[in-house]
């Protein structure tokens, strides 16, 4: 096909691709490229670059343009998009095969302004990270003026409009200026090293040194949890799992602490903001943390001159308005000297600087992008500060990492990130490294690691670091005998006896009465925890803990923790050592308080609107004087409360019944029991009320919010069989949705011990979760009421399989399973070849995009000769080459079900496609053959379409991504239509 049709016929997918993310850098790259290769004149270029122009009217104005201009022209436009777009957007077009033209042919020297158009795309790279430089040789020899250099300057552009904008003056300028750009460039390349010591001042590596050294004192101890123990963070810190979120496009892979800035999983490559997710207590903080530390040792990020660190906590607490000035030097580190030269380099600099701020879900005030904030000394509120630095209006080009709870980041920020990265707690290696660096002992690291393995439903909690903490921290309690924790509720009451015990004045063992005798202290911290909910509050002034009542002693117990604060170093001010710490002494306080009535349990489970309301009268009272928090930080309070709600239905289960009578008579206990068993029933009703009628012929579904998930947890954390049957008693669904709902191993825990009391099987999808290999050995309870299960993108390896598998054989129910994006290898096939043979109602497998190899196949040939039932069968995106085809083709000739089939891109060439041809011809069941992305010539499509004329049954065979020509493709579809590219 022609350049000039595939333009025409892809009109609205390269418009997208252009568009895509709101960035013009797609667009300016392909200008760039064919400015240089003569395509574009300087008026075309100008036409197209007109101030306030839509992005997308310029993108069709080009397309339109191209198109004019012919066959050739379009030639080019794909060759320049074929360069510039990554490879995810390439594989999603066809380029065609076009070239562009040589380079380096011109007859002679040219004049400098026709070099500045020739050379563009490397000018642009090249001048990135010498603006100020170039804009001085350019001011020095006069043909430049101070206006000029600020217009390029701008601080809403990013490092390539600025470099576009400087040549795009130095052309209008004449020869005369670009022949200084020019030479410019040419020696700052000859010593590229010279231009950068020029470009640090000494106050500025003095004021680095001083930074280094403030960061590095702050690094030493481990600061999350309060720091208990004084715990070195080289001693203890252990890497937990990051990935790249879900959207970028790339494989699922790991990713190290520096792979955070690179480009990996990078959608925006004009935003400067890296958002880490991650649920409460994953790590998030003592990951920067890390971060920070090796900045300030030299061991990582030595690309940034400069590195400020901004707690979001801390920071909501500051009432007054500050300029960017005040922020780096009064709330990170105050410079010696030379304050106005460090701050203009800052400025002028601004790729060498990197911002982290922790926790950006705590801001009383949500994200907003009203109130715009451009000019560095401009004196604002903090939040709309930080949010336009977040976004950019503000130091424009400065690389920020950012934190946040995921469901906790609104659009509103999402559209100014230039990365998401997930934070997903540690993996099974990593709880058993911080076990054992937390013990010195080997032997009691050993014992709490066996008391782990016998209990898996512990085991999953300590998947999240700070429950891994919580269980290091109360080994003793953990391994002194009795009834081992299953829940999260458990492991905060074991944390709560270990600091009663810790502060006790005798060494002796707290009594079995121990709540009854601190209930005083319980009550007066979850008075204050409360309280600090309402607000979206999480530091306190030692004037407010005085309001509370809080004591001394209180303070002593260890729950509380001293914080700095900027905004009045005089007092002292105090936090919870976790947000989820203080949101169990809340849940404590609902539950013990005989005042608290079922307005305040409704408010937890309700909607919103009604927690402002009920919550602000019936628990707080005068105590705070911080306002309501505002509309757009609601999320970060309905997570709070819902961590609330959770430990409120774990303290109400009968397990701890016996211990809260010390503190609290039986009928309230009984009463808000009813009214937490009432509220988690409507709130699964209201789930069920929303499934839609099912069309015709299709099966009825539900598509399952987070908040469906949190419901399961309350359930699961009652460990009450009655109320599990209860919750599900009138759900009739044959097909559950759960994805992208942040499943990990923790929820799998809940959702088996629920989901196993359905009374009719169900179709389980759980696709694009944090599942893992321990995850699906939580599931294996529930898998007996599954017909199908998905966990497409899961994490999971042959060793989860293995569990999942051995389970699957004895369920008669399980007829499907989906495993594509993990990280299987052949050593899994047997498995599934087993399951096979003895299975024969299986009727789907789908393992796409994993990691098997023609020995995988051949595996699970094995099982596929044995088998009378398999319909759909899924190895797209492995490597199973021609021998892998073709023994999967023989062990499928005799099958009387097969109906669909996917082999696409699995590097088979022609002998594959000859036993698939086989195939074809004996198959009186197949319908839908895929073989895209392979590497078959014209020799192996004349097998497949010989096949075809002996089979009418076939309805489609995929051949796209072939290795056959425009012409051959041609050919082969006017033979037979059921060959479809």
């Amino acid at each position: 096909m022609g350049a000039l049709r595939l333009v025409q016929g892809q009109r609205e997918e390269l418009l997208q691709a252009l568009c895509l993310g709101g960035s013009v850098e797609g667009l300016e790259s392909v200008m760039d490229l064919l400015l240089a290769w003569g395509l574009l004149a300087w008026e075309d270029y100008q036409g197209l670059s007109v101030p306030g122009q839509a992005l997308s009217s310029r993108v069709r104005g080009l397309l339109d343009l191209v198109c004019i201009k012919g066959e050739s022209a379009c030639g080019l436009l794909l060759a320049a998009c074929s360069r510039v777009f990554p490879e995810a957007r390439r594989a999603a077009l066809s380029l065609g095969g076009c070239e562009p033209p040589q380079e380096g042919g011109e007859a002679g020297p040219m004049p400098a302004a026709q070099a500045l158009r020739s050379r563009r795309p490397l000018l642009v790279r090249s001048l990135r990270r010498g603006i100020s430089a170039a804009l001085r040789a350019l001011l020095q020899s006069g043909d430049f003026t101070t206006c000029d250099c600020e217009e390029v300057q701008l601080l809403l552009y990013t490092p390539s409009q600025q470099a576009r904008r400087l040549l795009d003056l130095v052309q209008s300028k004449g020869e005369s200026a670009a022949t200084i750009l020019l030479q410019h460039i040419q020696k700052s390349e000859g010593s590229p090293s010279a231009p950068e010591k020029e470009e640090h001042p000494a106050e500025c590596l003095l004021y680095q040194k001083k930074l280094k050294s403030s960061l590095s004192a702050q690094s030493h101890f481990l600061s999350t949890y309060g720091g208990t123990g004084n715990l070195s963070l080289d001693d203890i810190y252990t890497e937990a799992l990051l990935e790249v979120a879900q959207g970028s496009g790339e494989a699922q892979q790991p990713l190290g602490l520096e792979d955070i800035l690179g480009q990996a999983g990078t959608l925006n490559e004009e935003a400067d903001t890296v958002l880490v997710s991650g649920e409460a207590g994953c790590g998030k903080s003592t990951m920067l943390q890390r971060l920070l530390q090796l900045w300030a040792r030299g061991a990582a990020l030595q690309d940034y001159l400069f590195l400020f660190s901004f707690n979001c906590r801390q920071l909501s607490a500051e009432e007054r308005e500050v300029s960017l000035r005040d922020l780096l030097f009064t709330q990170c580190c105050w410079p010696d000297r030379g304050q106005d030269t460090i701050f203009q380099y800052i400025l002028d600099h601004p790729h060498k600087v990197l911002f982290t701020f922790d926790g950006v879900d705590e801001f009383r005030l949500g994200f907003s992008d009203v109130h715009r904030v451009c000019c560095p000394t401009q004196c604002a509120p903090v939040p709309m500060l930080l949010f336009n630095l977040l976004q950019g209006s503000l130091m424009k080009g400065m690389r920020k990492v950012a934190t946040s709870r995921p469901v906790a980041v609104t659009p509103a920020l999402k559209k100014y990130l230039r990365k998401e990265v997930l934070l997903k707690g540690f993996s099974t290696e990593g709880i058993d490294c911080f076990i054992r660096k937390h013990h010195g002992n080997p032997s009691v690291a050993n014992h709490v690691l066996e008391a782990l393995q016998s209990n898996t439903a512990l085991f999953c909690l300590c998947h999240i670091p700070v429950f891994c903490w919580i269980v290091s921290q109360c080994s003793g309690e953990l391994l002194g005998g009795g009834r081992s924790p299953q829940t999260t509720t458990d492991i905060y009451l074991m944390v709560l006896q270990h600091f009663f015990q810790r502060c006790s004045s005798s060494r002796a063992r707290l009594g079995s009465d121990w709540v009854q005798e601190r209930v005083g202290t319980v009550m007066r911290l979850g008075r204050v925890a409360m309280g600090g909910l309402r607000s979206s509050c999480f530091v306190f002034s030692g004037a407010e803990l005085q309001r509370y009542g809080v004591t001394e002693e209180d303070i002593c117990t260890g729950f509380l923790i001293h914080t700095k604060d900027h905004s009045s170093p005089e007092s002292r001010h105090y936090e919870f050592r976790h947000v989820t710490m203080q949101c169990f002494f809340a849940a404590l306080f609902i539950v013990l308080n005989n005042d608290i009535g079922s307005s305040t349990i409704q408010s937890l489970f309700y909607p919103q609107h009604q927690q402002e309301s009920v919550l602000a009268k019936v628990c707080f009272g005068p105590c705070l004087s911080a306002g309501s928090p505002k509309r757009g930080a609601q999320e970060a309070e309905r997570l709070n409360l819902e961590i609330t709600a959770t430990f409120v239905c774990g303290l109400l289960s009968q397990r701890h019944r016996k211990l809260l009578l010390q503190a609290c008579p039986a009928p309230t206990l009984d009463r808000k029991c009813r009214q937490v068993v009432r509220a988690l029933s409507k709130g699964m009703q209201r789930h069920f009320k929303s499934i839609p009628q099912p069309i015709q012929g299709e099966k009825k579904s539900m598509h399952a919010m987070p908040e469906f998930v949190w419901l399961i947890k309350c359930i699961y954390e009652m460990q009450d069989v009655a109320v599990a049957k209860d919750a599900l008693a009138r759900l009739e669904v044959e097909h559950l949705k759960l994805t992208y709902c942040n499943i990990g191993p923790v929820e799998c825990t809940a959702l088996a011990y629920v989901l196993q009391h359905l009374r009719t099987s169900v179709g389980l999808q759980l696709d694009n979760n944090s599942v893992a290999d321990v995850g699906v050995e939580q599931l294996l309870p529930c898998l007996e009421i599954c017909h199908s299960i998905y966990l497409r993108h899961n994490n999971i390896s042959d060793e989860g399989i293995r569990k999942l598998i051995d389970k699957a054989i004895q369920c008669e129910n399980l007829q499907k399973i989906g495993l594509f994006n993990n990280k299987l290898t052949d050593a899994c096939t047997k498995y599934f070849a087993e399951l096979l043979k003895r299975k024969q109602h299986f009727l789907s497998l789908r393992l796409g995009n994993n990691y098997l190899t023609a020995e995988g196949a051949e595996q699970l040939a094995e099982g596929l000769r044995s088998n009378r039932s398999l319909q759909f069968l899924g190895l797209w995106g492995n490597k199973v080459r021609d021998r892998g085809a073709v023994a999967l083709a023989q062990a499928l000739q005799d099958s009387p079900s097969l109906v669909w089939l996917s082999l696409v891109d699995n590097g088979i060439g022609n002998a594959g496609a000859c036993a698939l041809a086989e195939l074809i011809r004996s198959s009186k069941t197949l319908e839908d053959l895929w073989l895209t992305k392979n590497c078959i010539t014209r020799e192996g499509v004349e097998y497949l379409l010989r096949a075809l004329e002996e089979n009418t049954t076939v309805k489609s065979v995929w051949l796209r991504g072939n290795e056959l020509s425009p012409e051959e493709v041609e050919e082969v579809i006017q033979r037979d239509s059921r060959v479809v590219f």
